[in-house]
């Protein structure tokens, strides 16, 4: 399973994170890769200077809008797969 966290905490919060967590959510399910998947939200990764910052298993992605979340999806998630 996958595990996705999102940075909540003040910097990322301001930096557009529940656009980030919500865009990723309408993927999660046009998808239907909800079973694949494990959603969590933290409040720091230590990096508050580079928000939002996400984790995706073991790797951290910086500088994160809401825009850029199709093309990490699509990347990291499905593996490059357009379905």
């Amino acid at each position: 399973m996958l595990r996705l966290s999102i940075c909540f905490g003040s910097a990322c919060h301001l930096r557009g994170a529940y656009g980030v967590l919500n865009a990723f959510k309408a993927l999660i399910t046009k998808y239907e890769v909800q079973s694949e998947i494990d959603i969590e939200g933290n409040f720091c990764q230590g990096q508050c200077t580079e928000g939002v910052v996400i984790k995706i298993n073991d790797e951290i992605i910086t500088n994160v809008a809401q825009e850029k979340v199709y093309e990490i999806f699509i990347e990291k998630v499905l593996g490059g797969k357009q379905y």
